[in-house]
């Protein structure tokens, strides 16, 4: 699973084959003496006046302060630094970010070119699912996406921040839909909305966008909403690793411009479970939970993907993959580690199936955690007439096309249909525009346990919970049609 993407060119299609886990390899620690990137999280939530002044003190340089949250980012080559910088009593924790990026990674199956005039004036209200890639797209029938289009194809007033690696802002499914006043990079953790930093190397962004919001346009696909607005936010670098002071920036980005929505395909954390009871790992969690939490203050819903590990987040035991920029280490977990942001307080955490309606085999779950579920592919036992490769079609770089699996592709289906709420209903809480999801999602209830996909391979896992709720699909799989009807069942 933390094998590299590789390519291999067949006719006219790319064919790549990679590990299936949407983050796994961390880049590797600084050197003594290099400099090295830190969060500060000072105790209370402002970042003080002398705070330059006090890190320069320690050894160090402030290069960005998020003052409404008590955050700062800092840089320091010295061995001290944060010792020195924990004897100021004002603050709560000092972590490096040193070794801790995430490296997405999602199967891409097939890579399709495209063709056809530029896109034109999207519409509002209604669109057709007809563009020339329509018929590929088993996930959006399974959530009844076309129906809810001859409803709305959502509004451009409403905007999606996907925080991801960028977006291929040129790729005619997308050109009309991005927003680019409000897009950003924020590698390093400061923003900066130079297009070309923004801009997607990796691919996983702009396939997640697609499925937000790719326009009906005559061209390709169809994305859940494809009439709203996306805004790229990115906190993936072009190797494809994610630091905590990157998703800082993104949130408190989408906190203060406006966006309805965010989609975070990824997870964030020190090793591959977060703990808040380790000094090492305290300061990044909160951090990260600070920045989560004020964005959700100022109206922005929050959904995030499961993770591909097919664990039980609601019963961590054991983390034997970590740390992977180095020699993993098994060590015992509790419930004071978790996922970043799945396992934060408010966030719509969805797990993936497949068009056969059951959990994707490498989909992590957990009742407690899991709020919904959406398709996200599974190439192994969920192939059918309708959905022959088990994945999901989205745009990619380059004005192409791309197979991909993951949970990573689950969630964007639900922050789509997130939007088309918000775009027929108007702006609601977070808690409001979640219950809303959950109320007009399709329950699905657990299968037989221990539930095994099948011979030869061990994804064993336990479903606990009943047909209303349950810890494979939460609260059920979302409905764009229900959510636009405000159809609760009742």
């Amino acid at each position: 699973m933390n094998r590299r993407i590789s390519l291999v060119l067949v006719l006219l299609m790319v064919i790549l084959v990679g590990g299936l886990a949407i983050a796994f390899p961390r880049a590797a620690a600084a050197e003594e003496g290099a400099a090295q990137t830190y969060l500060v999280v000072y105790q209370q939530q402002k970042v003080p006046a002398d705070a330059a002044a006090k890190i320069a003190a320690a050894g160090g340089s402030l290069t960005y302060a998020y003052d409404q949250i008590g955050v700062a980012v800092a840089q320091s080559d010295s061995a001290r630094f944060r010792a020195a910088l924990m004897a100021d009593k004002r603050i709560q924790g000092v972590s490096s970010t040193a070794g801790l990026g995430v490296q997405q990674s999602d199967e891409v199956v097939e890579i399709l070119d495209a063709s056809g005039p530029p896109p034109g004036d999207l519409p509002n209200y209604p669109v057709a699912d007809t563009d020339p890639l329509s018929y590929l797209q088993w996930d959006m029938v399974q959530i009844s996406a076309p129906q809810a289009h001859a409803i709305t194809g959502g509004s451009p007033e409403v905007l999606v921040g996907d925080i991801d690696s960028g977006v291929d802002w040129s790729h005619p499914d997308l050109a009309a839909n991005i927003d680019f006043a409000n897009s950003v990079s924020c590698l390093g953790g400061v923003p900066n909305q130079d297009p070309a930093a923004w801009s997607d190397q990796h691919g996983h962004g702009t396939h997640t966008a697609g499925t937000i919001a790719a326009a009906a346009n005559g061209i390709g696909i169809v994305g859940v909403a494809p009439n709203v607005k996306i805004a790229a936010i990115k906190a993936v670098d072009a190797d494809g690793y994610l630091y905590p002071e990157y998703v800082v920036c993104a949130f408190m980005w989408a906190a203060t411009h406006d966006v309805d929505v965010t989609n975070n395909s990824y997870f964030v954390d020190p090793w591959l479970y977060n703990c808040r009871n380790d000094a090492e790992q305290r300061a990044v969690w909160e951090g990260l939970r600070r920045a989560i939490r004020y964005a959700m203050s100022q109206g922005v819903t929050v959904v995030a993907s499961a993770g591909n590990e097919n664990d039980d987040l609601a019963h961590p035991t054991v983390d034997t993959i970590s740390p992977d920029d180095g020699t993993p280490l098994t060590r015992e977990i509790t419930n004071a580690c978790g996922v970043i942001p799945a396992e934060i307080p408010g966030v719509v955490t969805v797990t993936a199936n497949g068009n056969l309606m059951q959990k994707s085999y490498y989909s992590s779950y957990g009742v407690g955690v899991v709020e919904l579920v959406a398709p996200g592919g599974d190439s192994r036992f969920q192939r059918t007439e309708a959905a022959a490769r088990g994945t999901v079609l989205s745009t990619y770089p380059g004005n192409r096309y791309a197979y991909l699996q993951g949970t990573s592709m689950a969630a964007p289906h639900v922050a789509g249909v997130a939007a088309l709420v918000v775009s027929q209903f108007g702006e609601m809480p977070q808690g409001k525009l979640a219950a809303f999801l959950s109320q007009t999602a399709d329950p699905v209830p657990c299968p037989p346990n221990p539930f095994n996909p099948g011979p030869p391979y061990n994804y064993l896992a336990i479903c606990q919970g009943g047909d209303g709720y349950n810890g494979f699909y939460g609260h059920g799989q979302v409905n764009a049609l229900r959510a636009v009807m405000h159809d609760t069942g009742g």
